[in-house]
């Protein structure tokens, strides 16, 4: 009496069961079988669970302020280096715009009529199978580097001010040893001028990419501007030009205005006939080949008990309406809180 062996199942490896089949893949994880449970994604986490971040400031020394941020497989250097503009060679330069107030006050965004703040952001250094070394600039590349230039004007995250090279020429007067009650009459003061202005050249470095790219970049570019100290600037009359203090006390910090934060946000459908979607948080590059709709949301906690949205963008799909979008708003709180305390620590 003979005996048959069972024919083995044919099974595949997950790895190979994402790529011949991902959209499914995906969705068996958000909708399992069993009611027991959980619905999770591909990579383990929750719908609403984001990326535990990590930052390191100060790595790039011959930079005036740099960040490494890290969250997930998604790794970027931003480094910030400072060059003088002297206001002479400002086209059409008006010196009576440069009031001791602040240019915001004003109405006048001088960092960006001077283009003060310069970002670029570099991807193609194998971060990724997409990005090859030697390739041109991707759209990915431009329009990253296009979304932080309008944040940082929107925002107006940097204070014109801290960018501003002053010059208080000496106070001029006929006698030297004149009494008191003449001195204010017969003394010409004159007015501070502006000399020249600090451009920060903001340069963001892709190691790896592993998708939220734009999230990635913003959080190393508001912690590299955290850590930039610019040197003592100051306009020597008799050289007519702009000399730099060598030490590091008597370099100054930018004074940030506000803490935003970008939140990105994927809606992933099921099945047509279910009609049934998900919202993923901090979504990966797998989870971004497979969803057509994103959502990014700007936010600012610091300035009161409240939330508030600084910049809404949404592409394709129409499915996130009021509901979703205040869901939205409430998980984009949540990143705050997170993201905030590590970069401020």
């Amino acid at each position: 009496m003979t005996t048959s062996t069972p024919q083995s199942t044919l099974s595949f490896p997950r790895e190979t069961f994402a790529k011949l089949s991902p959209h499914p893949y995906l969705l068996a994880h958000l909708q399992p079988s069993s009611a027991d449970k959980p619905s999770t994604r591909a990579n383990g986490r929750t719908p609403s669970q984001f990326r535990t971040p990590h930052i390191n400031n100060g790595s790039l020394t011959h930079a005036e302020g740099s960040a490494v941020v890290r969250i997930g497989d998604t790794t970027v250097v931003c480094g910030i280096r400072g060059e003088i503009l002297l206001a002479r060679d400002v086209p059409n330069y008006r010196s009576d715009r440069t009031s001791t107030t602040p240019s915001s006050k004003s109405g006048y965004n001088e960092p960006k009529e001077l283009d003060l703040l310069v970002p670029n952001i570099e991807l193609a250094t194998g971060c990724s199978p997409a990005f090859l070394p030697g390739q041109p600039p991707s759209s990915l590349a431009q329009s990253l580097s296009t979304r932080i230039y309008s944040l940082l004007h929107s925002s107006a995250l940097v204070d014109g001010e801290d960018l501003r090279i002053w010059y208080q020429p000496p106070n001029m007067t006929e006698d030297s040893k004149m009494d008191e009650d003449d001195e204010e009459e017969d003394s010409v003061i004159m007015e501070a001028e502006v000399k020249a202005f600090w451009t920060l050249y903001i340069d963001i470095l892709f190691i790896s990419l592993d998708g939220n790219p734009f999230d990635a970049a913003w959080a190393a570019v508001l912690s590299a501007l955290g850590d930039v100290r610019l040197p003592k600037a100051y306009w020597d009359p008799d050289r007519e030009m702009v000399l730099c203090e060598d030490k590091i006390a008597q370099s100054k910090q930018l004074s940030l205005r506000g803490f935003p934060i970008a939140v990105t946000f994927l809606v992933f459908k099921g099945k047509e006939q279910d009609k049934e979607q998900w919202i993923l948080v901090d979504p990966d590059s797998f989870e971004e080949s497979l969803c057509d709709e994103s959502v990014t949301m700007i936010i600012d906690r610091s300035q009161g008990p409240g939330t508030k949205i600084l910049g809404l963008s949404k592409a394709g799909g129409t499915v996130v309406d009021r509901e979703e979008l205040k869901q939205i708003a409430e998980l984009a709180a949540v990143r705050w809180g997170e993201l905030s305390q590590v970069l401020k620590s």
